[in-house]
């Protein structure tokens, strides 16, 4: 496993998809992992630490984590298969919880959580950053991120 840093949210241009970017900074390396709009805007509005007048899902599961005095010590990106990416939350008593990868990112962005990912999925589905124009578009990118809101990731019906 190495760690990895959630660069965010990103709707593709060319194809519409939404991906959260994951990066390993040792390799100069980015993830991308395909997710819902509902996904991007949970994870998009904890980074820029925007708060909801009642929890969403996300964050309930937080609280509940916190009422019962368990902590999520980690999100792990344990494999990739067909195409969809499976996780694992690691729970403080050793617990070890299935979950979908946006939503443990989601969680993870909540509770300052580390995100690890397979060495091997790192290897399989990352994408080299080296030159200068990718760079130049990670920092577009994370400029983008300290200026998004929820309602640039609605659909077309404003859902």
């Amino acid at each position: 496993m190495v760690p990895v840093e959630i660069l965010g949210v990103r709707q593709q241009q060319r194809d519409q998809e939404i991906v959260v970017l994951l990066l390993d900074t040792a390799a100069d390396l980015a993830v991308p992992i395909v997710i819902g709009p509902r996904e991007a805007s949970a994870i998009a509005m904890a980074q820029a630490g925007l708060a909801t007048p009642r929890p969403m899902t996300h964050d309930l599961l937080r609280d509940v984590l916190a009422a019962v005095g368990v902590e999520l010590e980690r999100v792990e990106i344990v494999a990739l298969e067909g195409g969809i990416y499976f996780a694992e939350l690691v729970l403080s008593g050793g617990a070890r919880l299935d979950s979908r990868a946006s939503d443990a990112i989601a969680l993870a962005v909540r509770t300052g959580s580390p995100v690890l990912c397979s060495a091997e999925i790192v290897a399989l589905a990352g994408v080299e950053i080296v030159d200068v124009e990718q760079r130049e578009e990670m920092e577009k990118f994370r400029a983008f991120l300290d200026h998004v809101s929820p309602e640039d990731f609605s659909g077309p019906s404003g859902q």
